[in-house]
């Protein structure tokens, strides 16, 4: 037989197979940094992309939060003008309760009593007064009592001063009302 040395053979397979290795690992080593940078980019611009729906839904919330403020000023503005409203329309309403309650006054007052003072505060009046007697006062007061635009009346102070006049000075109090006439204008 004839003597076949195979040993360079083995040994340039076994470097072939190592270099063949090298290379294979080197491109494994190159596509894995490369899908390693890849994953990286994908990743970075998905944060990106929320970062951006974030910042704009951001913007929009306060812009949204702006309008709602003016909203809430609109509304405060509106309640304002509402309440206004309100006051205007009751001063209207009252507007004729001034000559009625004058009127009433000169048709109730009998004879032998005399106003000397009148205050009003919100629907109560206040009256101080003079009268031949205590009998004119009782007059007055019922009187009115069976108006339609005053209700509650009552004296607070009957005083005689001269008892020789039989003048007394009394001070009276009564409630105003509306009357149903006024209503049904």
């Amino acid at each position: 037989m004839a003597k076949i040395n195979l040993l360079p053979w083995r040994e340039e397979q076994r470097a072939e197979q190592a270099k063949q290795f090298g290379l294979t690992a080197l491109f494994t080593a190159i596509v894995g940094a490369a899908a390693v940078y890849a994953g990286i980019q994908f990743a970075d611009g998905k944060v990106d992309h929320q970062r951006n729906r974030n910042a704009y839904l951001q913007t929009e919330i306060d812009n949204l939060k702006k309008d709602l403020k003016e909203i809430e000023e609109l509304e405060t503005t509106k309640a304002n003008l509402l309440a206004r409203m309100d006051i205007i329309q009751e001063l209207q309403a009252r507007r004729p309760q001034v000559v009625h309650t004058f009127q009433e006054l000169a048709e109730r007052v009998p004879d032998g009593v005399f106003m000397m003072s009148m205050k009003q505060e919100r629907d109560v009046l206040a009256f101080e007064g003079k009268a031949d007697s205590n009998a004119r006062v009782s007059t007055l007061m019922r009187n009115l009592g069976a108006s339609d635009w005053f209700k509650q009346p009552g004296l607070e102070l009957i005083n005689s001063q001269n008892s020789e006049n039989g003048i007394s000075s009394f001070k009276l109090r009564l409630s105003q009302s509306v009357a149903k006439s006024e209503d049904a204008e």
